[in-house]
């Protein structure tokens, strides 16, 4: 389970996201920056977050710890900015919270880079759960004591927004050349990211999946299918989940990163099929 701390007090916000994330300090003496269920994407993009989060871990990259915040209405009220109270007002209840990483900087790809087979894991990721952000003008990594780390999922699994048919989805390729991390992974050979590929989605079980899916607060699932228009079930939702997750993993998997190809992904542009 994930952790769930009591939010005490609102620090800032980060006004250069779109959902207005800010930066909160919790009961347990930690800070973290936390996503807004009453932020415009509703609760789908802290869906994604966690699942697309958890699953980077179990596949054993680095994300900062994920945690669920509590805030009451009290702190709403004590908010002097009109906009931020009005957030915090329609956030009561479970947020998501990411730990804040002290002194981290924003990849540039210049001043250092990953290791090869970390960035080809990295963009793996993205492209089996549809991220379409991980560009440079959103790359969305940290660097942390000269350690990369991937935050601010809540752009993946885009089949949520629209719900197409699976079938349909299950393949769907995006144009990832302009990725943050396309420089470091494309001097792999079409044999090397084969293996990446054979060996991250072994690890992608129909159990693991089902693990990240539960993770999830159920009053989250339900509210994103209201939103949609679906039955208001959290079960039926993460079943939902798993019939557009589970099928891209099977067969040849077009959308995976190859050599000199489009890479699933970080563009934001469809590859028509």
């Amino acid at each position: 389970m994930l952790r769930t701390v009591r939010a005490t007090c609102y620090v800032t916000a980060l006004r250069e996201g779109g959902s207005l994330p800010g930066i909160v300090e919790a009961d347990d003496e930690g800070t973290y920056v936390t996503k807004f269920r009453g932020a415009g994407q509703g609760t789908a993009a802290l869906i994604a977050e966690v699942v697309v989060g958890e699953l980077a871990r179990a596949l054993g990259l680095r994300v900062p710890e994920l945690v669920l915040v509590a805030f009451e209405q009290e702190i709403a009220r004590h908010e002097p900015d009109e906009e931020v109270q009005d957030l915090l007002a329609a956030s009561v209840g479970l947020n998501l919270g990411m730990d804040f990483l002290p002194g981290a900087v924003g990849y540039d790809g210049v001043r250092w880079r990953p290791p090869v087979a970390e960035a080809a894991a990295v963009a793996w990721l993205d492209a089996y759960t549809a991220n379409v952000d991980r560009t440079w003008r959103n790359p969305n990594l940290l660097v942390w004591h000269r350690e990369l780390w991937a935050v601010d999922h809540g752009a993946a699994l885009v089949f949520q927004h629209a719900w197409p048919p699976a079938a349909a989805w299950s393949g769907r390729v995006y144009d990832l050349s302009g990725h943050a991390l396309a420089p470091v992974f494309a001097g792999l050979d079409a044999e090397a990211l084969a293996d990446v590929d054979t060996r991250l989605a072994a690890r992608v079980t129909p159990e693991l999946l089902a693990a990240v899916l539960g993770l999830v607060p159920d009053e989250w699932l339900v509210d994103a299918a209201v939103l949609a228009g679906r039955e208001p079930s959290a079960a039926a939702s993460r079943d939902r989940y798993l019939e557009y997750l589970l099928p891209r993993l099977e067969g040849d998997r077009p959308w995976r990163p190859v050599a000199g190809g489009p890479v699933a992904t970080g563009g934001a542009r469809a590859v028509p099929a």
